[in-house]
């Protein structure tokens, strides 16, 4: 009997607990409506502050979230880097796990390798970065890493479909102080934490999919942040080994952050 008493207490403890956090949360996101007019502001900054970046470099980590048919939710992470001259200059790579990933964009043609299988693809596809971008997601389907924060006007992109916005706060990632804000849409939460002072870059882009089970979450971290004449001279062209073989784009392997080991539900 005494043992299950030291357990009800216990168990009684950590309900109390709960209960005090979550009155603090219902405080925290009631001050967050109140002030939704920030958190725009704070998005309009940022969006005017990386348009108005004509180079810029940082490195990445990201993790892609994937819910097997037994409810486990597993992560997939990936490190690498950008380099962009706006309006119409990219270069990445990504590596994971499962890919070894390359690609380089010279405002005409796209060229990727996948380093691992020694395969690459080169397209044509004239125009800006922000047009790529939607040529890499709608028609091969190979969505660049954080591709919602690199277009030229983040602002107009994102907000629109938004419904609910929320000022969270301040937080800390990799050492530098930001604002965190929050947002929801019909389809997705999405949350960003924007550098503090008058380089006001993402640290911080997580998008949740409420809708599935499990809500399994997209999380990118940026750092080394640089611009201008601090930034990563690039030629942006890849030097391709003699003997890679040459495949059609959508034939470039694991260039998508979902592994094609990890088959989609149907």
């Amino acid at each position: 009997m005494l043992d299950r008493v030291k357990i009800t207490r216990t168990v009684t403890k950590y309900i109390i607990s709960f209960a005090v956090v979550a009155l603090a949360g219902l405080a925290i996101f009631s001050d967050a409506r109140a002030d939704e007019a920030f958190a725009k502001s704070r998005l309009k900054a940022m969006s005017d502050y990386m348009a108005a970046q004509k180079a810029i470099t940082f490195d990445y980590d990201s993790t892609l979230e994937v819910v097997s048919n037994d409810n486990q939710k597993v992560g997939l992470a990936s490190s690498g880097k950008m380099t962009l001259n706006r309006p119409d200059k990219i270069h990445g790579t990504r590596t994971g796990g499962f890919a070894d990933i390359e690609f380089a964009f010279d405002g005409k043609t796209l060229t990727f390798l996948g380093k691992n299988k020694n395969a690459y693809a080169q397209v044509e596809a004239p125009g800006t970065i922000d047009q790529l971008v939607d040529v890499l997601r709608d028609k091969y389907h190979r969505p660049v890493p954080g591709a919602d924060l690199l277009l030229s006007n983040i602002y107009d992109q994102l907000e629109p479909e938004v419904k609910s916005t929320k000022d969270l706060g301040a937080g800390v990632i990799g050492g530098v102080e930001c604002d965190h804000l929050a947002f929801r849409t019909s389809d997705v939460d999405w949350q960003i934490w924007i550098a503090q002072g008058d380089r006001p870059y993402p640290c911080r882009y997580v998008i949740t999919s409420p809708k599935v089970a499990a809500a399994p979450q997209y999380t990118i971290d940026i750092r080394s942040w640089k611009t201008g004449s601090e930034a990563a001279a690039d030629s942006f062209s890849l030097q391709l080994p003699k003997d890679a073989k040459k495949v059609a784009a959508e034939d470039v392997p694991e260039f998508d952050e979902l592994p094609s080991i990890f088959a989609l539900k149907q």
